[in-house]
């Protein structure tokens, strides 16, 4: 469809057909104020702040739900448009409890600087001082109906990004509040903690624990980075203050998740509760015990060269390439990934997970893992009406959601199914990537996406380490462990029957019941590299925080050339 012209403004400018004028003023670089819209969810008009005048109208109009045409002229700014939208601003502060000096949103509020812009310095009406319900029952953040403008972005973000639905509403006018489920609370919920809710709402309704009266806008800084809990490799931005990440938001712009994170990549991270290592501890007759760099890396490096190719280096997804590529110049003996080696996918993108009206995961529960991309089939289920499929010989996270389960040798049920859908995708790990590619045979417009196990197992497998852990034993091991949480079992059996173990590690636990030194390692968030996510793109990992600890790849470099 050809372009229209239309003036804003007095600005002349030419637009795509299918714009609202909130599209338009965006490209022209104008602002109109919002309070319910927002980029990454569909308009609706609730919140009327974003009223403008256009020409030959007999009304105000939402500039988000309002599309464009020919010839049209809109004024954003004229005196009947603003003395609106201070109306719409007084009735939202008169409604329910906004005490900005007593709010942890204070400084960061969309609504307070709305209020600020349009010059409220008063009520202008009496206030009901209504009474309203505090919900403290979920574990990260908390759910302030006092503060809540009914703007429903939080509703359409678990609806149309995340596909959860638990969000809804109760009751009609003064009375509406937002409730999760059939209004029971939050943390009894079906909510999956990914915090999509929480990073949409404009005000402070949605309280952050972590982060609440830690600083406003102005007092923090944004770095954008990767989480590398999995391979999806989702974009994040660090929330820091005085060189401490406070908070974690999706980045909006980032590829594959466009600003959507799971529990693992928003809250883990800041919600730590292991000891941290900051000093090498090495095992003495008392346990494990601070010291030195030198000392430890000098025990270290004396068991590790006696070892000689007896020496088994173990790689977690949570290492940089870089730092498995000095591992693989450095070290002798074998060097092996902790997880499954990745599976060669065909899929070039997780967007045709928005696109596909047909899904067989074979092999691989997306919620102990890969929950983004969990998300995306949510959404096609509940959202689009796309059906799922699960090949798997034991439970399955994505049972509830399937419209069939079949076990492996039953896929062949499968195959008939994929042959009449239009745009089928055909998910699988490590471990079902056989029956995959034979399934994907039986239908040539099938898209093949593959998930591999851990965050940078392509960016490690890539550079030489592609052998698995299958419970190999050594007389010594090295682990580059980053931030695990758990040992597998095999490899706790390992360890523990090992002459010495050395682990690189950001935290204490679990390490501290197996090895013999512990070398203090940065995270995610303190150091700098690159990662490969499951679709074989190459991602930055920036540190947010300054760190005294030396990079991985300075630990291994060092040992390596003492062991040498």
């Amino acid at each position: 469809m050809p372009d229209v012209r239309i003036t804003i403004d007095g600005k002349e400018i030419t637009v795509p057909r299918n714009s609202t004028i909130l599209d338009a003023a965006k490209r022209a670089g104008i602002k109109i104020p919002t309070l319910c819209d927002h980029p990454a969810i569909k308009p609706i008009g609730a919140c009327r702040m974003c009223l403008v005048e256009v020409e030959k109208q007999r009304t105000l109009q939402p500039a988000c739900t309002f599309p464009v045409s020919e010839g049209m002229v809109v004024h954003t700014r004229s005196p009947q448009v603003v003395e609106a939208r201070r109306f719409v601003l007084q009735l939202l502060f008169s409604e329910r409890n906004h005490f900005c000096m007593y709010c942890q949103m204070s400084g960061s509020c969309e609504l307070q600087r709305l209020a600020y812009d349009y010059g409220l310095d008063h009520w202008e009406y009496d206030r009901a001082f209504p009474k309203l319900s505090v919900d403290a029952t979920r574990k990260y953040f908390v759910m302030d109906h006092n503060r809540c403008i009914l703007c429903r972005r939080c509703i359409r973000a678990c609806e149309e990004l995340v596909g959860n639905h638990t969000l809804g509403l109760k009751n009609r006018g003064a009375n509406t509040m937002v409730i999760a489920d059939a209004d029971v609370p939050f943390g009894q919920s079906s909510c999956v903690s990914c915090g999509t809710c929480l990073q949409v709402c404009p005000t402070g309704a949605l309280m952050d624990r972590a982060s609440a009266y830690m600083g406003s806008d102005k007092e923090i800084t944004r770095v954008k980075s990767r989480c590398m809990a999995c391979s999806i490799g989702c974009g994040v931005e660090l929330i820091i203050r005085e060189n401490r990440v406070i908070r974690i938001d999706g980045d909006w712009a980032a590829e594959p998740n466009h600003g959507l994170l799971c529990e693992t990549g928003r809250f883990i991270p800041v919600n730590e509760r292991r000891q941290r290592v900051r000093k090498p501890l090495v095992r003495g007759k008392d346990g494990l015990v601070e010291t030195s760099w030198e000392e430890a890396l000098k025990q270290a490096s004396a068991q590790l060269k006696a070892a000689g190719e007896g020496l088994l280096s173990l790689v977690s997804g949570f290492a940089s390439t870089e730092a498995a590529q000095a591992l693989m110049q450095s070290f002798p003996g074998q060097k092996v990934l902790l997880g499954a080696v990745p599976a060669e996918g065909e899929g070039d993108s997780l967007a045709c997970l928005d696109e596909a009206d047909l899904y067989v995961a074979v092999k691989t529960d997306l919620t102990a893992g890969h929950w983004v991309a969990g998300f995306a089939l949510k959404r096609g289920v509940r959202n689009r009406g796309a059906r799922l499929i699960v090949l798997d010989d034991g439970n399955n996270g994505l049972e509830p959601w399937a419209y069939a389960q079949w076990p492996l040798q039953e896929a062949d049920k499968a195959a008939k199914i994929i042959k009449d859908a239009e745009k089928p995708v055909i998910i699988y790990g490590p471990e079902g990537a056989d029956v995959a590619k034979s399934l994907a045979k039986e239908a040539p417009n099938a898209k093949l996406m593959a998930f591999a196990i851990g965050g940078n197992a392509k960016g490690i497998a890539a550079v030489g380490v592609n052998t698995p852990f299958t419970g190999q034993k050594a007389r010594m091991y090295y682990v580059l462990a980053g931030e695990m949480a758990t040992i597998p079992p095999t490899l706790l059996e390992a360890l523990k029957s090992a002459e010495f173990v050395v682990v690189q590690s950001c935290f204490r636990e679990p390490w501290d019941q197996v090895a013999d030194v512990i070398l203090p390692s940065p995270t995610t968030y303190e150091k700098s590299g690159t990662m490969t996510n499951t679709e074989g793109r190459l991602y930055h990992i920036v540190a947010g925080v300054k760190t005294t600890l030396p990079s991985e790849v300075q630990v291994i470099q060092q040992l390596g050339a003492w062991i040498k």
